[in-house]
């Protein structure tokens, strides 16, 4: 078998992951795709492993070993991950990116409410001392 078809196939694996990440809002479906990558990552390891070892003298099966690795390591980040979205849930009721990303940077709705609010709070303060 020719080395383009797993290549082929990890690029359209790893550009669809890529994808999915970039165009995705929910954090469970970006986690997915992350996996998806490391997928495509592992096709190209195992592909270039198997290629290289029929020309070598003493095969190493390192792309193998290195798989193995990888998915190791991407098991241990999506339960992590998984974790700490669950979590996120559990607090904020949402799992979407982009409302986790205003919370985070810590933005202040402007309008006059809140300087109301604020001078109000800081009287009351006062009167209470």
């Amino acid at each position: 078998m020719h080395l383009a078809y797993p290549a082929a196939l990890s690029v359209l694996l790893f550009c669809t992951g890529l994808y999915g990440v970039l165009a995705r809002r929910n954090a469970i479906l970006v986690l997915m795709s992350v996996e998806l990558m490391l997928n495509a990552v592992n096709l190209n390891l195992v592909a270039f492993d198997v290629w290289l070892s029929r020309t070598a003298e003493e095969p190493l099966h390192s792309g193998q070993a290195l798989t193995l690795f990888t998915i190791a390591i991407a098991a241990a980040e999506i339960g992590i991950g998984l974790a700490i979205v669950l979590a996120v849930h559990r607090n904020r009721g949402t799992a979407d990116i982009d409302k986790l990303r205003d919370t985070a940077e810590g933005h202040e709705p402007d309008g006059p409410d809140t300087d109301a609010a604020a001078t109000g709070t800081a009287e009351k303060a006062e009167a209470t001392a």
